[in-house]
C-alpha cells in the first residue's frame, strides 16, 4: 500500500552518480514500500537536480531505524558545526572591534 507521505526541500550542493558530480535542486524525502532494498516500508531520500535528466539522482533507503539514527547523528553534526560557525564569527567581531578601538 502506498503512503504518499511526501516532503522536498530545496537543497544546495552536490550528488554523485557513477563517476561523476551534479549540484543538487532538491531533496526528497517519503516513508513508502521498499523499491531496491529487501526490506518492508522504507525511509527513501532522493537528491536530484530537476534541470537534468532523470539520472541526476541519488537515492537511498533506509529502515525506519536506521533514519531515526541518521537523524540523530544530523542533529548533533547540525549542533556542533552552529557552534563552530558561531565560535568564528564572534572571534571575527571581536578581531575587527579590536582594530577599530585601536
Amino acid at each position: 500500500m502506498c503512503t504518499s507521505i511526501i516532503e522536498i526541500a530545496r537543497a544546495e550542493g552536490m550528488a554523485k552518480r557513477g563517476g561523476d558530480w551534479f549540484p543538487l535542486t532538491q531533496a526528497v524525502v517519503a516513508y513508502d514500500h521498499a523499491r531496491h532494498a529487501p526490506l518492508g516500508d522504507v525511509i527513501t531520500l532522493d537528491f536530484v537536480n530537476v534541470t537534468l535528466d532523470a539520472g541526476a539522482r541519488a537515492g537511498v533507503e533506509l529502515t525506519l531505524e536506521s533514519a531515526k539514527a541518521l537523524l540523530a547523528a544530523l542533529d548533533r553534526v547540525i549542533a556542533a558545526a552552529e557552534y563552530e560557525e558561531a565560535e568564528v564569527r564572534g572571534a571575527g567581531r571581536s578581531a575587527d572591534a579590536v582594530v577599530i578601538a585601536a
